[in-house]
């Protein structure tokens, strides 16, 4: 019997879920994640209490701060917004689940920046629209996570050595964890890559077993 650990990027996992999905409820997008991710740890035989080690959700609290939007200069509480309540919610949820363990790193919110969207961007400097043309969502704010990738990594690191489980699953499309998948390898342990079929690089593709998503695939209307 091989122990399979589910590890998820949170970010990647809630943004190409709503690729596939649409939009769900906290309750909703926790059982999908549950029910597709223990996929992986399917053995035929098996019950899925004893092949599956631990589904490791990794995310970030919301952001608690106010912050003035620089397009019409209204005062935002994101720590009263409905994104915010849904990421609290889902968070909750997770900490319910059985055999899943939610690891939360931090935002770095003293450097946040505003955003425009590629597409806006080359309207702008094509002169198919101007500033004046722009919209309150056409302008948001971009807040980076802090200690995610090293939460992953470290877990990845420990049950490689401690030898904990015999495959590791990757919900993500980030090549920062090369390094990661290579040393859980070199361990002996299989490494999967579920990038939930986003395209992923071919530098990530070189230090994996398997590429394979358990999710539904979504329509070409939803990539689009």
């Amino acid at each position: 019997m091989m122990k399979t650990a589910i590890m998820v990027d949170g970010a990647f996992f809630i943004r190409r879920a709503k690729h596939i999905f649409g939009a769900l409820d906290p309750d909703q997008l926790a059982n999908r994640l549950s029910r597709y991710a223990c996929k992986h740890a399917e053995q035929k035989g098996v019950p899925m209490y004893e092949s599956l080690y631990r589904i490791f959700f990794y995310d970030c609290p919301p952001l608690q701060k106010k912050m003035q939007h620089p397009l019409t200069k209204k005062t935002i509480d994101y720590s009263k917004s409905d994104r915010t309540n849904w990421r609290r919610a889902l968070h909750d949820v997770l900490r319910r689940t059985p055999k899943v363990a939610l690891r939360l790193g931090t935002l770095d919110d003293m450097n946040c920046s505003w955003t425009i969207s590629n597409d806006k961007i080359k309207k702008l400097c094509s002169n198919k629209i101007q500033i004046s043309d722009l919209t309150e969502d056409d302008v948001t704010l971009n807040v980076k996570q802090k200690g995610v990738d090293m939460r992953i990594g470290l877990d990845i690191a420990s049950m490689s050595y401690k030898q904990q489980v015999q495959r590791i699953v990757l919900i993500s499309g980030d090549s920062d964890f090369v390094p990661a998948a290579k040393l859980a390898r070199r361990e002996g342990i299989e490494f999967t890559l579920d990038p939930m079929w986003a395209p992923i690089k071919q530098d990530l593709q070189e230090h994996i077993d398997r590429l394979k998503s358990v999710f539904p695939k979504p329509a070409p209307k939803a990539e689009s």
